[in-house]
Formats: structure tokens, C-alpha cells, sequence
């Protein structure tokens, strides 16, 4: 049993998504190989060596890999699985985007977003927006596996793997990348941070969300918001937790204005400590939360940036 696991990162540095896979795919094998794909990242190759129970990585740096194009990066994923009983990614926009092309072309079912590995061959993820568990068990020769990787610890990065230089070169005329537009922020990721404090339809309005700048800024913190505030308009869709957006688990969730709809919970409900603000003193949230605090948010989110 073998895993070849795809790491994640922006040709300039290793995302810690790369360290949680690899704790997850120990759980299925003790071989675990590391393929990392992209334009100018010796440095992120570097990284993943240095990942603990990664035995080798494999380097595919060529200009085609630059933006991780999921035609090109399929077919080299194909190419390399015939050595691997596993291939495992994580359930971002990037492995969401490959992986179900790479099950296609093996002719296998996609396990998706998996948020525990009993063994080799049986998965745990969440179905009916996180109202049950299944526990699944595949019997393809392959298994191609996406993971949540907020629920898993980071591997130590306390290894020394070898660093294996591949040429195969994998391109497609049907797609050509043309541009992409970033947000850039101060603050950390959201699938990142340690600290994130969002805002719900409790808010009322974009502009109440700058009662959670100078918070987040004391707690080094993100700034999320539930679906509801982002279909108001309230803020951009790049800031949603939940089902339909980014899947978190900081150390700290401080949930302001957000009643707990199920798609939300399902989001963030792996948090280590969760805080809600509600005037709803019977909102879902509270079912959740470790700490909750039933006032009107105008009066207690001023209270708290004081005492910060």
C-alpha cells in the first residue's frame, strides 16, 4: 500500500492543507509520496521533504504546471497512480477541480471529503450538509480520495525525504489560463487562521462589519461571514464559511449575529472553541458553542474590542 498525495501551495511556499494530508493518509499507508506540481517551486518541494512520514516527493516543475490547469494536472496524477493504491488531495478548489477528472479517467468512484480514515479501504466524511456520517468503504483498486482537511493535526515537519526530479511534461489545448483576480488582505487566510470571527445577517449592513476589524486585528484573527450575510450583499463571497463555502477549524470561531442555519454548522463546527453573540437566546449556534453570550452585538461587540 502506497499514497501519492498532492500538495498544495502557490509555487512559493508549502499550505499547512499539505501537512493534514499527510497525517490523513498515514492512516491508510506508512508510504506516503508527496507530488508537487507547479512553475519555479524547488523551495515548495524543499518543504515537503521535510514533512514527518513522507518517504520521498516527487518535483514536476515546468511552465505547463504554473497555474495547476486540472487537464494537465489529471492526466500527470493518471501517469504517476499506476505505482499507487491511493492518491489523496485536499477538498479545495484546486483538488476539487482535478480529482473528480483523475476518478473519471481511472474508471473509479471519487471518495469525497473525508474527515477521518478507519482503515486502507473505509472513510468516514459528512453527508446531507453534515447531518449524518457514513462510514464508506471502497473495494476499487484505486482510491481516489479528497479530505477536509480541517479535520486533521499537521504532520510535524521533522523529516528528511528524498527530492525526485520528474520530466514528464503533460499539456492540453483545451483550456489556456487568462487571468485571475485576488483579494488581498492583511489578515490571515480563512482556512488558515487560528482565530476567525464572523458576521451573520445580524449585521444588518456592510458597513457594521468594521465593528469586526478592530476585534480581528487585536486577535490576529480572519474575518468570515455566514451565507445569509454574503446573499445580502453584506461582504464578498470569499469571506463565507459553511457548506457552500470555506470549510474551517481554528483554534477560536467567535460567531457574531449568526443564528446556526445547519449549511453554517456544518462549516465550522470542528473549531476548537466556538463563541456566539445572539440576541436569540434559542439560536442554533448556541447548540454548538462552548462560550455564548445572549446581547444585542451593537452594544457587546464595542464592550469586548475595549477589553481586548
Amino acid at each position: 500500500m502506497s499514497v501519492l498525495v498532492y500538495a498544495e501551495h502557490d509555487n512559493e511556499s508549502l499550505k499547512t492543507e499539505t501537512n493534514k494530508l499527510v497525517h490523513a493518509a498515514l492512516g491508510a499507508s506508512s508510504d506516503i509520496v508527496i507530488l508537487v506540481a507547479g512553475s519555479g517551486c524547488a523551495a515548495v518541494a524543499d518543504a515537503a521533504a521535510k514533512i514527518s512520514g513522507v518517504s520521498k516527493v516527487i518535483l514536476a516543475d515546468n511552465a505547463v504546471y504554473e497555474h495547476q490547469l486540472p487537464e494537465n494536472i489529471a492526466d500527470l496524477v493518471v501517469e504517476l497512480a499506476a505505482d499507487y493504491t491511493h492518491v489523496f488531495a485536499a477538498a479545495t478548489t484546486t483538488g476539487k477541480n482535478f480529482m473528480p477528472r483523475v476518478a473519471a479517467l481511472l474508471d473509479v468512484a471519487q471518495i469525497s471529503d473525508i474527515i477521518k480514515v478507519e482503515s486502507e479501504d473505509t472513510f468516514v466524511r459528512p453527508i446531507y450538509a453534515g447531518n449524518a456520517i457514513a462510514t464508506v468503504q471502497s473495494t476499487d483498486t484505486k482510491k481516489i480520495v479528497t479530505v477536509r482537511a480541517a479535520s486533521f493535526d499537521a504532520a510535524a515537519n521533522d523529516g528528511s525525504a528524498s527530492i525526485e526530479t520528474l520530466d514528464t511534461v503533460k499539456t492540453s489545448e483545451k483550456s489556456s489560463f487568462v487571468s485571475a483576480e485576488l483579494t488581498e488582505s492583511e489578515r490571515p487566510e480563512l482556512t488558515a487562521a487560528d482565530v476567525i470571527i464572523s458576521g451573520g445577517r445580524g449585521m444588518q449592513n456592510g458597513e457594521n462589519f468594521a465593528l469586526l476589524h478592530g476585534i480581528a486585528d487585536k486577535l490576529g484573527a480572519a474575518i468570515g461571514a455566514s451565507r445569509a450575510a454574503v446573499d445580502a450583499g453584506f461582504v464578498p463571497n470569499d469571506m463565507q464559511v459553511g457548506q457552500t463555502g470555506k470549510i474551517v477549524a481554528p483554534q477560536l470561531y467567535i460567531a457574531v449575529g449568526i443564528s446556526g442555519a445547519i449549511q453554517h454548522l456544518a462549516g465550522m463546527k470542528d473549531s476548537k472553541v466556538i463563541v456566539a453573540i445572539n440576541k436569540d437566546e434559542e439560536a442554533p449556534i448556541f447548540s454548538v458553542a462552548d462560550y455564548g453570550l445572549v446581547g444585542d452585538l451593537f452594544d457587546v461587540l464595542p464592550q469586548l474590542e475595549a477589553a481586548l
